[in-house]
Parts: structure tokens; C-alpha cells; sequence
């Protein structure tokens, strides 16, 4: 198996057909959870550096629909949709992830979020399942890699905006 450590996340490949990201956040769950459910949240932390959320779509409940949409600073546009399949806050959400550009969109993943939280730190365990393992290999061959430490370590530092704000 391998395992890869990108700044503060760290990424294995348990299978053919998996990544798993695995990041620590020093927040409670319960605001780590939120931070990926609702909108207002969102459009704070998701993406690349220099990127902007221009479209947070959130149905949340099984079965709901999910779409986001990124603006680079260039312009350039990245769609990302998907299925709610299972909300237990705040401990867990599986839902389906579709980069929605042609050659990527006939490959979704499943995506399994799973939220623990001890003394105050919550790890959040990203298990992404693909339909094959070459769906899985070029997720890796992209720029996935930086773009989910990137995208983690805004959202790390709007917590540590948020909790420095609470006390």
C-alpha cells in the first residue's frame, strides 16, 4: 500500500480502486462536520488557493443532490456533482463525486467522510472508492493530490479563524 504525505494530509492507496486522505482538524466535529454541509461554509474553504466557489448546490439528504463549481483565477471552471447517499452528523457522509468534464464524468466515485473527534481534534478519514482502477489512477495522475491538501489546509485555517473567534 502506498502512503504519501502532502503537507498536513496524508494519502494511501489501500486497494486497486481506492484513495484514502486522512487530515486532522483542531476543531470539534460538529464544526469540522458543518464546515462540509452547508453552503455558507463552503464557499469559504473549497478549492484551490485563488479559486472561488461560484456555484454551492446542497440538498442535504439522502438521495439529495449536491453541485459545486469552481472559477480559477484565470477563469477557468471546474464542475464537481453529486448524490447524498448517507448524512449522520456528525460522524459520517457518503455521497457520489462526479468531476463533470467529459472523460471524467463516466468514471464517479464514492466518497465516504468519516468525522472522529478526540480531545478537541477531529480526524476526518476521506475514503474515495472508484469503478476501476483505471477511474482511480487518473484521479492520481491529476492534480488531486495538491488540490486536496490545498482545499484542507483552507479549511484548517478558517477554522483556527473560527475557533480563535469563539473563545
Amino acid at each position: 500500500m502506498m502512503i504519501e504525505t502532502i503537507g498536513a494530509m496524508t494519502m494511501s492507496v489501500p486497494s486497486d480502486r481506492e484513495i484514502v486522505l486522512t487530515r486532522d482538524f483542531d476543531a470539534p466535529r460538529t464544526l469540522v462536520f458543518e464546515m462540509f454541509v452547508k453552503p455558507e461554509h463552503l464557499k469559504r474553504w473549497w478549492g484551490l488557493r485563488g479559486s472561488t466557489l461560484t456555484v454551492c448546490d446542497v440538498d442535504l439528504r439522502p438521495g439529495g443532490a449536491w453541485r459545486y463549481v469552481t472559477r480559477g483565477p484565470k477563469g477557468h471552471e471546474n464542475p464537481f456533482k453529486g448524490v447524498y447517499k448517507e448524512i449522520t452528523p456528525p460522524e459520517r457522509l457518503v455521497y457520489t463525486l462526479v468531476y463533470d468534464v467529459e472523460g471524467a464524468r463516466e468514471h464517479p466515485g464514492l466518497v465516504t467522510d468519516v468525522f472522529t473527534e478526540k480531545a478537541g481534534v477531529t480526524t476526518l478519514v476521506e475514503n474515495m472508492l472508484f469503478p476501476s482502477k483505471e477511474a482511480r489512477d487518473g484521479l492520481l495522475q491529476s492534480d488531486m493530490k495538491r488540490g486536496a491538501a490545498e482545499t484542507f489546509d483552507r479549511l484548517a485555517e478558517l477554522l483556527a479563524s473560527l475557533t480563535v473567534a469563539r473563545r
